[in-house]
């Protein structure tokens, strides 16, 4: 896995974003648009994976970040659950609904396995570079 320079680089943030655009695309039309509670709702929880992606890849450790990806995979999970309903209501297509799952599915999936990654790599961040031999202090008494 390669080394993020920019947050455009991270391909989960790059799928989060699409799966972003569809969720506000979907539930712009029809009787979707009119259940203000579920669009808002929906729409905030995908918004949520994105910005938890940005957020965590901010932090300058790895641990932080991680974190911050558990909370995007939970929104991506609320996306899925809001998905369901909308079904349930008619609210979209079949073809509709079953795009939106796979990107959410996809995007969890994706946020699992840098997770994975990270938790792995030994990479630690530059919160925690460790100093090589610190000068002991020394007091007066």
């Amino acid at each position: 896995m390669a080394t993020f320079r920019s947050l455009e680089e991270i391909e989960v943030w790059q799928k989060a974003r699409e799966l972003t655009r569809e969720v506000y695309t979907i539930s712009n039309d029809g009787a979707f648009a009119r259940d203000f509670a579920l669009r808002d709702q929906i729409r905030r929880a995908s918004v949520s994976i994105m910005s938890n992606i940005a957020e965590g890849f901010e932090r300058s450790g790895t641990a932080e970040f991680v974190q911050f990806l558990a909370m995007a995979k939970g929104s991506a999970g609320e996306v899925v659950s809001h998905i369901y309903v909308a079904a349930d209501q008619g609210y979209a297509s079949k073809e509709d609904g079953d795009r939106l799952l796979g990107l959410a599915n996809e995007t969890s999936r994706m946020i699992g396995g840098l997770m994975t990654y990270l938790s792995r790599s030994g990479i630690r961040g530059t919160k925690y570079k460790v100093t090589r031999n610190p000068k002991p202090e020394t007091r007066n008494p």
